[in-house]
Formats: C-alpha cells, sequence, structure tokens
C-alpha cells in the first residue's frame, strides 16, 4: 500500500474520531491531508522509500494565532502525539526528522512561509522565479482530505502552477541552456578534447531539456531523482524520457557523438515544433536560441520581459 493510502486510512481510523471526540468545536477550522516533503506526498514512495522518515501519520492544518490560540494548538498537538505509534507494520518515530516536523499540527501560515516565503502564498513574479520548483510542488502535492475553513485548499489552488508570464521567462532560460548546451558545446567541448566537459554539456542539456518539457506541460519538476519517474507520466513528450536517458548513459566515442547530435537535435525540433504547435515561439528555424527570445519577447510585463533572459533557472 502506498504512503498516501496508509496516511488516509490512519487519519479515518484513528484521527477523525479524535477530532470528533476531543474538538468538535475546532473541526470547522481545520484542513486534514498529507501534502508536502517525502516520496509517498507524491505517489513515488517504495519498498526503498521505507528506510528513512517513512511512518504513519497525516498533516493537521491550522489558521494563524489571530484565530486559533496557542493552548488550543497545544492541546491539538498532545492529542496528536496520542495516537497510536503502530499502524500496518509501520512506527511513527519519536524524533523529528532533519528540517522539522513534516506531519501533525502544523499552523498554515507557518507551512506557506516555509516554502514559499510568504503566510499565504500570494507571490510577486520575482518570487516565483526565484522559488526552487520542488518548494512549489510540495504545497500543491499528496492530497487533502478535507478542507472546512478552505484556507489551505485556496492557497494550493493559487500556487497550482506558474502564471503564464513566469513560465515563459523560464521556459526561455532553459531554451538557451539547451541552445549553447547541447547545439553549441558539445561538439566544440568534444573538438577541443575536453571529454568531461562534453559530457557535462550533455548533462546541461537534458537538465534543461527536463525543465522546458515540464514547463510545456504545466508541471512542476520533481527533485531530481525523481524527474524521470514523473516525465514519463506526462501527457505530452514523455517519449523524450529514453532519449535523454541514452544521452547521460553513454560515451561520446567515435560514431557514439555523431549519433549523440543527432538525438539532441531531434530533441531541439520536437521541443521546437511543440512551441510553435502552442503559439509560444514565432521563430521558423532549428536554433533554439531564436526560439528563447522569441519566448521571451512574448511576456506580458515587461519588468519581468526584461529582465536577463536566463534570471528564472
Amino acid at each position: 500500500m502506498k504512503g498516501l493510502d496508509i496516511a488516509r486510512s490512519y487519519f479515518e481510523q484513528y484521527g477523525m474520531p479524535m477530532l470528533e471526540e476531543k474538538f468538535p468545536d475546532l473541526i470547522p477550522q481545520l484542513a486534514a491531508g498529507l501534502i508536502g516533503e517525502g516520496s509517498e506526498c507524491s505517489g513515488y514512495d517504495d519498498q526503498v522509500s521505507r528506510d528513512h522518515d517513512f511512518e504513519p501519520g497525516f498533516c493537521l492544518f491550522l489558521p494563524g494565532e489571530d484565530r486559533v490560540d496557542r493552548r488550543t494548538a497545544f492541546l491539538l498537538e498532545r492529542a496528536y502525539a496520542a495516537l497510536p505509534r503502530e499502524f500496518m507494520g509501520l512506527r511513527r518515530s519519536l524524533m523529528q526528522p532533519v528540517g522539522g516536523a513534516r506531519r501533525g499540527v502544523i499552523r498554515i501560515p507557518v507551512f506557506l512561509t516555509a516554502k514559499t516565503g510568504t503566510p499565504d502564498g500570494r507571490l510577486t513574479p520575482e518570487q516565483w522565479i526565484a522559488l526552487p520548483e520542488q518548494s512549489l510542488l510540495e504545497c500543491v502535492n499528496g492530497e487533502v482530505f478535507f478542507d472546512n475553513s478552505g484556507e489551505i485548499t485556496a492557497a494550493r489552488e493559487r500556487l497550482a502552477y506558474y502564471p503564464e508570464d513566469v513560465r515563459r521567462k523560464k521556459l526561455a532560460g532553459a531554451l538557451l541552456i539547451m541552445a549553447q548546451a547541447g547545439q553549441y558545446n558539445f561538439s566544440r567541448c568534444l573538438d577541443h578534447g575536453e571529454t568531461a566537459a562534453a559530457q557535462t554539456a550533455v548533462f546541461e542539456f537534458v537538465n534543461a531539456a527536463m525543465s522546458a518539457v515540464f514547463l510545456l506541460n504545466k508541471k512542476y519538476k520533481p527533485y531530481y531523482k525523481w524527474s524521470f519517474r514523473a516525465l514519463r507520466a506526462l501527457p505530452e513528450l514523455s517519449f523524450e524520457a529514453e532519449l535523454f536517458e541514452l544521452l547521460l548513459t553513454t560515451d561520446n566515442d567515435g560514431e557514439r557523438r555523431e549519433e549523440k547530435y543527432g538525438i539532441i537535435e531531434g530533441i531541439a525540433a520536437d521541443l521546437i515544433d511543440a512551441l510553435r504547435e502552442k503559439g509560444l515561439s514565432e521563430a521558423v528555424c532549428g536554433d533554439l536560441e531564436k526560439h528563447a527570445y522569441s519566448v521571451n519577447d512574448g511576456i506580458e510585463d515587461p519588468t519581468l520581459r526584461n529582465m536577463h533572459i536566463l534570471a528564472a533557472v
């Protein structure tokens, strides 16, 4: 059973009965679910995931102290701590994981400030482009079991994905890196005899191309160890995953060099087709750099448009 299913079952069997018995008047102010850090929140957990920080539990989201006082929060924390320590063969740890509590009673403004820097998830364009993508994903992953106040749901809706101008800025930067690393520097590094630099160029190209694919799908790219799994599940351009893997896991000797450059150009062509199909670029060529600047030119906010093209990557 996946971690999210375990969390929901644990909440239904022990969490909700505890709330109904001890905090019935507080329930209208609460939300419960499992979101945030941990592979289980994004559905990527497996048997390997259970070697650390994997336990039964859920999040109880409270509004700020202006609506729920400290004493009530403390009593709720004690009640949560008193829930059964073992469930479905898993045991809750007495120690918090590195980085602080991921489960239990969490103030909504505290959670959102930790992830976004703001207590309500309302962001300026500059804040959007500065935030790690994984932090944004941790605001909207998992599942909310119930949300009587509507506060955490409203924040998740605001953070569901980048505003269009921000998406364009990040996409423009990713395309420019693809052009520089893949279409230009990969072969030049090999011509210089810099084989390590050439493979670094391959990595930069693949990393940027993966970002571009997620941006074209309007999905946050997860932490790198889960990015290929998430990529394969995307509705568009998921087939690029096999090409990315080939680029990363093969050498650059002999005929392989020309094969890999051909793959790079093929990936570039696939993304250019997607850009033009979605009306994101007006350039008519195979040069990703020109498409990067065309995507950037389509940004409506003049401040964001005039920032350095790599400002969001």
